[in-house]
């Protein structure tokens, strides 16, 4: 059974989350860490709970959910992965900080890439990984059936959907894949959002403005 643990990070209060099972095994999904101090706070949990990081995977390449890529990976010696098609994103990181206000240094290249079809493993846990594009290219979301839970980085929050206002993003496209790829996972599944409280799909397909 995986374990979700939630930590919010950075000025934007990004949803970090680290996903453990009953190995010890761990994944680190959007590492948002933008201080030292945040930086602590993630390494204590892992710590205190003997946990192993053994996968680093980001929803999609904004600059608010990898602030701390750079300084996650170097410290567990892990290899970042993301969406192909975020990579107009991930190599261009210090542009998109300074268009928010944030002097930002350059991250890795990143060359490993996550696939729809082709799952997460860590433990005895897997993780499906959904392609959901509309807030950036290369969205996408984790869902663990057995668990009942998805990730939805940008793409679906509490009573709203990810803006698609910035390069990439297309509003038919996100609709379409919130539409056909997430309220079809089933109404009992908790969705764990990049930004704000965690909310079930029955409860979004009720009161979501965006969805009625």
């Amino acid at each position: 059974m995986i374990k979700i643990k939630t930590f919010v990070f950075n000025p934007l209060q990004e949803n970090t989350y680290v996903l453990s099972d009953e190995t010890g095994e761990c994944a680190i999904v959007d590492p948002g860490c933008s201080t030292e101090k945040e930086f602590g706070q993630l390494l204590s949990y892992i710590i205190e709970n003997n946990l192993k990081p053994v996968r680093l995977i980001n929803t999609h390449g904004h600059f608010d959910h990898i602030l701390g890529l750079s300084k996650v990976s170097g410290h567990f010696q892990l290899k970042p992965e993301v969406h192909k098609l975020e990579l107009y994103l991930t190599n261009d990181f210090v542009h998109y900080g300074k268009v928010f206000g944030f002097d930002l240094q350059p991250i890795p290249i990143i060359n490993n890439f996550l696939v729809e079809g082709i799952p997460v493993n860590f433990g005895n846990s897997q993780l499906e990984v959904l392609h959901v594009p509309g807030h950036t290219l290369g969205s996408v979301a984790f869902f663990s059936k057995p668990d009942n839970f998805v990730i939805t980085g940008d793409v679906l929050f509490q009573g709203s959907i990810g803006r698609t206002d910035l390069p990439g993003g297309d509003y038919d496209v996100l609709m379409d894949s919130i539409n056909n790829k997430l309220l079809k996972l089933g109404d009992d599944i908790k969705i764990f959002p990049g930004h704000g409280p965690y909310s079930t799909i029955s409860e979004e397909k009720k009161s979501n403005p965006f969805l009625n």
